[in-house]
């Protein structure tokens, strides 16, 4: 393979609410915490044990105040992105790095009102899957007119 690769594709639960930060000409941008578990059964114990590991997610503009509007903390989401790691120096002179997840597609599979409204009727919870990609929010739709039969 000749060129490289930087993606990320993670499906967890918000850890806690959307924190937006606005800047000057319009621009936003959205950083919340998701949670992912891995369960494995100990060998030597026969014990199920659950690993949770943290990711730092950031969302832009559009996307962002979508994020703020109906997400909420416990909220089960697809995110789908890239990697990139901050350097920063720190009060104490010491250099700091945070790791974050910059999205690009965003999918909500579940919200908590979805799940309340599930435990109150005895009818199995509509889940609206809405999927959400940074570019088909900043860009314009293009039509193409072809001449093809179909």
């Amino acid at each position: 393979m000749a060129g490289t690769l930087n993606k990320v594709m993670l499906i967890g639960h918000l850890g806690d609410e959307v924190k937006m930060h606005y800047f000057e000409g319009g621009n936003s941008i959205g950083r919340f915490p998701i949670a992912t578990n891995e369960t494995y059964t100990n060998r030597q114990t026969g014990e199920k044990v659950t690993t949770t590991e943290w990711h730092n997610i950031v969302v832009r503009n559009k996307l962002a105040e979508i994020c703020e509007k109906y997400l909420t903390k416990g909220d089960k989401v697809y995110v789908e992105g890239r990697i990139k790691t901050r350097q920063w120096e720190g009060q104490d002179g010491g250099k700091r790095y945070s790791t974050e997840i910059h999205v690009s597609d965003m999918t909500f599979l579940t919200t908590k009102k979805d799940l309340q409204q599930g435990q109150q009727s005895t009818a199995p919870p509509v889940q609206n899957e809405p999927r959400i990609t940074e570019q088909k929010v900043n860009e314009p739709a293009e039509e193409h007119d072809d001449d093809l039969p179909f």
